[in-house]
């Protein structure tokens, strides 16, 4: 319903015509300092193995409460949002975050870095899925350009959380995930910004409210859940491999190559680097060639490079890991405006849902390759992970979607 709004209010003469970039490289701004700290958390699990002693199902353990409390909360937040919208709640979410990061700096044991990252979840669970409904207000139309800049956002700073962990935090220890909090603080400044827009474009629909008209989806129900149900598993097959990359991908490193912690942190971030760059290509795609086909190309496509990776060299070994990340980064803007297209009256619980699940089968995914790597070795569970592109192939069956526009 509001991207139908939105529509009849171009040329308004307080709004902005077209795509709103201002506000949409300030949210991705945004979401780049926010998840730049969230990546702060496994980047630092070599220094709290070394630190406390800590098991790999304990590293496993961690990363579970900080994707669970990143995503069970996610659909709620989105679901209330679509019927309350509170503009500045992401600036209120980014406070939570703020509070984590200083609690984890200081944090003693095992259970009170559980909490503090818990904590820092909860922020997350706020931003994403409101985050996430201005990228489409603001989208004028080019919804998966829109979804894709607000999500490079994000996978910049996971790339960038690992650099800064390897040059910050390694070398001057814990304590020093503390300056991460100026981070936070500047983006809950800018959050601030954004909360204003977004008041200013719900007095404008509120005004046009008696005018509107609700999009619905074309397809029949029972098409729609089975689409939902193949995106669910297109999330599960992406990040369950993703999660043993960002959290054991180091550890797989040191232990063939003998790399030291900082080298193992920078061949991270190429990995990482690349995967934020092919989130943007994959919005420009998406936006040209159908969404349908980019997820396709980008889970399936990526099984040749990540099935050879762990039988390379070092070098081969980067350089498959970098091509991977730019081929399989580029799903998951289609993902979520794919299933908002299925959903269109609903798009802040259904971007919660797919936030929820991209954080929640992360840390299931990381928790699981713990336990596995204490049974096995980190070797083996990198193995495993690679094979897990090729669930790719079931998005064939995914139907074209065209939205339809009905009387209110």
């Amino acid at each position: 319903m509001i991207g139908y709004v939105l529509d009849k209010l171009k040329g308004h003469p307080r709004m902005a015509e077209g795509t709103a970039y201002a506000i949409l490289f300030t949210i991705g701004t945004c979401h780049l300092l926010n998840d730049m700290i969230q990546s702060v958390i496994p980047a630092i699990y070599p220094l709290l193995k070394d630190k406390f002693g800590f098991t790999f199902a304990q590293i496993g353990v961690i990363t579970l409460v900080f994707q669970l409390t990143s995503s069970v909360f996610q659909p709620f937040v989105g679901r209330y949002a679509d019927r309350h919208p509170q503009p500045y709640s992401l600036a209120a979410g980014m406070c939570f975050t703020l509070v984590g990061l200083v609690s984890l700096a200081f944090a003693p044991s095992f259970l009170l870095i559980l909490l503090a990252v818990a904590v820092i979840g909860c922020g997350s669970s706020v931003f994403h899925p409101e985050a996430s409904r201005v990228a489409q207000m603001a989208s004028g139309g080019r919804k998966s350009l829109a979804q894709s800049i607000f999500q490079v956002g994000g996978n910049g700073g996971n790339a960038l959380g690992p650099l800064l962990a390897a040059l910050v935090v390694i070398p001057y220890g814990q304590h020093a995930v503390g300056w991460f909090a100026l981070a936070a603080l500047l983006a809950s400044i800018l959050l601030m910004r954004v909360g204003s827009w977004y008041s200013l474009m719900l007095a404008e629909i509120r005004t046009f409210h008696r005018r509107t008209r609700t999009a619905v989806c074309s397809l029949p129900p029972r098409t729609v859940r089975m689409a939902l149900g193949i995106l669910v598993l297109m999330i599960f097959s992406k990040y369950f491999f993703n999660a043993c990359m960002t959290s054991y991908f180091t550890f797989f490193l040191m232990e063939k190559f003998g790399v030291t912690v900082q080298q193992s942190q920078f061949c991270l971030f190429a990995y990482l680097a690349a995967f934020a760059a092919g989130t943007l290509l994959g919005g420009f795609l998406g936006d040209r060639y159908g969404r349908k086909y980019v997820i396709l190309f980008s889970i399936l496509g990526a099984a040749p490079f990540t099935l050879v990776m762990p039988y390379l060299n070092l070098f081969w070994t980067v350089v498959m890991s970098v091509i991977t990340g730019l081929v399989i980064a580029s799903a998951f803007s289609a993902i979520v405006v794919y299933a908002t297209d299925l959903k269109p009256d609903k798009v802040g619980m259904i971007a919660g849902i797919f936030f929820g699940l991209m954080f929640g089968l992360g840390g299931i995914g990381s928790a699981f390759f713990g336990w596995l790597a204490d049974l096995t070795s980190v070797e083996f569970i990198f193995k495993v992970s690679t094979w897990l592109p090729l669930l790719g192939i079931v998005a064939v069956f995914l139907p074209d979607v065209r939205p339809n526009v009905t009387a209110k």
